[in-house]
């Protein structure tokens, strides 16, 4: 018997909770770790995700960048309600290339292109002018010019050498799988809920 494709069945429910989510399908939890090993999480959307991996974009200097310069492993965690399913990501994290981060930051609209040079991730601001005024002086120095990628903005991709597939069922039988990457083949077993 062929063992399921770990990243072939990710895209086949990523599709469908894309259709039937009310909420962002693309929201995940990115679990990281700083140098002495104390855990955060947040929120993160995913932009990109193939045999390579899952790949979120940020700040350089956010705190998140940061962990994962320390620390450059990571867990993911999407969740889909209306599905009742989630999918767990464990893997190390690379940057991406400069020209994958260029081309996907054209493809953003220009209010939040302007906004990735406006605003100092995580830091502490004067209130909410703060920020609307840095989007202002970010807009008037790129007029109607195409907005570049700033430097100090990328992507990360997180390389899964383990995913897990959970599907709720009734009476709390769910379905769970796990994949483990071993090389270039994926290892396949089931879990108990």
């Amino acid at each position: 018997m062929q063992l399921p494709d770990p990243m072939r069945l990710f895209q086949e429910w990523f599709a469908e909770a894309c259709d039937r989510e009310k909420s962002d399908a693309t929201a995940m939890a990115l679990a990281t770790a700083d140098s002495s090993g104390r855990p955060s999480v947040r929120m993160v959307l995913l932009k990109q995700a193939d045999a390579r991996g899952f790949v979120f974009y940020t700040n350089l200097a956010s705190p998140k960048a940061e962990d994962l310069r320390a620390n450059p492993r990571a867990e993911l965690c999407l969740q889909w309600p209306a599905l009742e399913r989630q999918v767990r990501i464990a893997g190390p994290v690379e940057n991406v290339r400069a020209e994958e981060a260029d081309a996907y930051f054209a493809t953003r609209p220009r209010l939040s292109q302007i906004g990735a040079w406006a605003s100092h991730q995580s830091q502490p601001m004067n209130g909410r002018s703060a920020l609307e005024q840095a989007v202002a002086i970010a807009a008037i120095r790129f007029g109607v010019k195409t907005v570049p990628r700033p430097l100090f903005w990328s992507g990360f991709r997180v390389v899964p050498q383990q995913i897990e597939f959970w599907h709720q069922q009734p009476f709390r039988h769910h379905d769970r799988q796990r994949f483990t990457r071993s090389g270039t083949a994926w290892r396949h077993e089931w879990l108990f809920p």
